[in-house]
């Protein structure tokens, strides 16, 4: 009875506050949200709105028919409030019979600055088709052109379900702690914060630690994108002027160039960039395929197994190229309808599967074309003169330069709102990321000069960051997120995931030590 004397208190409370224009509840579709604003109307649906609100925050322990308790797995809290977002339960009738209708908590379709659908789409595609795609003809050399085709589908297809299981226990991890979106780090905190008590304290530093590898890998793809723009450009012009300028001033004019274009920050915004960049992807493409099916050898004059020597390189580039995990989170959260992302037939799996097809397809037929002539980017093995080739180059440079942009946009988003905090004046919080984002370029053209060896850069890079944040990582935190769920891992999970996490450490180890003792031979 004292129980019911609150329940009663609290309606009495809700309903005065309904009255005084303090609650207000907007139905719209399926999108209820909890507003502050006051409504001359809210009056008078106030009786529906306290029914509303109790079933959400009445305890099940007070409720007259045990079935009208909530059930333990449910896909949403009762009431969450984040980021000036709530979820609650909505009761369709004062009726017993019918069901509670969960709110999606996932749907911002409301949200009028998400990307749709076709913007994702070209967002993960352009992001994941940079440099790598280009660099893949050698790394076909230094498997072999049966052992690089296995390996790049196997590793592609792995690199897929990984992400997948990102996205499933990002969604699992939001449930559990109420908040509306994680990126890669906050997963990787909150399944170690949630889990067992022996692993919580780990749980800052591994979102660091995910943190420092994420930064370390886009900041990496900035480097050799600035590398490759100035070579691609260097080259056509060079053709027409031999006493052209050196390399590094080609780069300087390059960072000129990508200040101004890395001071649009919204993704949304970038989307037109990105069509743009995809078509000329795409045309480049057409045109490099069309050239390297011609006059074919026979496979067999390709070795099936470049060796064992070479085989770490292969799988650094081979990282590298498919590794566009960092990406998944971010562009899901920025959806307006972030449930079409991760679906069998969503964003993702459309997205991923185009690029495997095609990243399989450039390594096999330029590495059948060019064979030990392969270089560190199938466009400087093109033809010099013919101008059909040059614009070859110009195109890619160009979508290359576009793709700088979208690869920034996840450093920024990890690094600016911690240094914002720092500082407290209106200046620094208005214009300060403008200058944060001028100095990343600065910096990725330091690193750039010193160190302009593509092929290398970009097996570093895949090797010791790219493998751990595609692979390692993402198994290792469903094994985490999935036993803290109070229920037996279905018996296929270890197996399957330790030998994917062994696979991923066996190409993290060699790949990162054979790239580092071939630095140290050429310098």
């Amino acid at each position: 009875m004292e129980e019911l004397k609150e329940v009663s208190e609290l309606v009495r409370d809700l309903e005065q506050s309904t009255v005084d224009g303090n609650v207000n509840v907007n139905e719209n579709n399926n999108d209820n949200v909890v507003n502050t604003d006051n409504n001359d109307n809210a009056a008078e649906s106030s009786g529906q709105t306290t029914h509303d609100l109790i079933t959400a925050v009445c305890d099940d322990s007070i409720l007259d028919d045990p079935s009208e308790a909530s059930h333990p797995d449910d896909d949403v809290m009762d009431i969450v409030d984040d980021d000036d977002s709530y979820c609650i339960y909505k009761s369709n009738s004062h009726e017993e019979e019918p069901p509670k209708e969960v709110v999606k908590k996932q749907d911002r379709s409301h949200v009028a600055s998400g990307t749709n659908n076709s913007q994702t789409l070209m967002h993960l595609i352009k992001g994941n088709l940079g440099t790598g795609l280009l660099a893949l003809p050698l790394a076909f050399k230094n498997a072999g052109i049966w052992t690089g085709l296995v390996g790049v589908l196997l590793i592609g297809f792995i690199a897929l379900h990984c992400m997948h299981i990102l996205i499933k226990c990002g969604h699992i991890l939001c449930k559990r702690t109420g908040k509306r979106t994680m990126d890669y780090a906050d997963v990787a905190e909150y399944c170690l914060k949630t889990g067992s008590g022996r692993m919580k304290k780990f749980s800052k530093p591994l979102k660091t630690f995910v943190n420092v590898l994420i930064i370390f890998t886009q900041f990496g793809f900035c480097c050799v994108y600035i590398v490759f723009i100035a070579k691609s450009v260097r080259q056509v012009i060079h053709h027409y002027h031999p006493n052209d300028p050196d390399l590094r001033v080609y780069e300087l004019i390059t960072v000129a160039a990508l200040i101004p274009y890395v001071f649009v920050r919204k993704l949304e915004n970038l989307a037109p960039f990105a069509v743009f960049a995809n078509v000329l992807t795409i045309t480049g493409l057409i045109i490099i395929f069309q050239y390297i099916v011609q006059g074919l050898p026979d496979t067999s004059v390709r070795p099936t197994f470049g060796g064992f020597i070479n085989l770490p390189l292969f799988f650094g580039t081979a990282f590298f190229s498919l590794e566009g995990i960092s990406l998944v989170l971010p562009l899901e959260n920025a959806m307006k309808h972030p449930e079409d992302f991760g679906a069998w037939n969503g964003v993702l799996n459309l997205g991923m599967i185009f690029v495997i097809v095609l990243y399989t397809s450039m390594g096999f037929y330029g590495y059948l074309k060019f064979g030990d002539h392969a270089q560190g980017s199938i466009t400087l093995n093109l033809p010099q003169d013919n101008w059909l080739y040059l614009s070859v180059k110009i195109m890619f440079a160009i979508a290359i330069f576009i793709s700088y942009g979208i690869q920034l946009y996840v450093p920024i988003k990890i690094l600016w709102p911690s240094i914002k905090k720092k500082f407290s004046h209106h200046l620094i919080h208005s214009y300060g990321e403008y200058v944060f984002r001028v100095f990343f370029v600065i910096l990725t053209f330091g690193f750039a000069v010193a160190i302009p060896h593509l092929d290398l850069l970009i097996s570093l890079i895949g090797a010791f960051a790219s493998s751990s944040l595609a692979i390692i990582l993402p198994v290792s935190i469903e094994i985490i997120t999935l036993s803290g769920e109070d229920r037996r891992l279905p018996w296929w999970v270890w197996p399957k995931n330790v030998i994917i996490f062994l696979f991923g450490v066996l190409g993290c180890v060699t790949g990162t030590y054979s790239t580092l003792k071939e630095i140290a031979l050429r310098f």
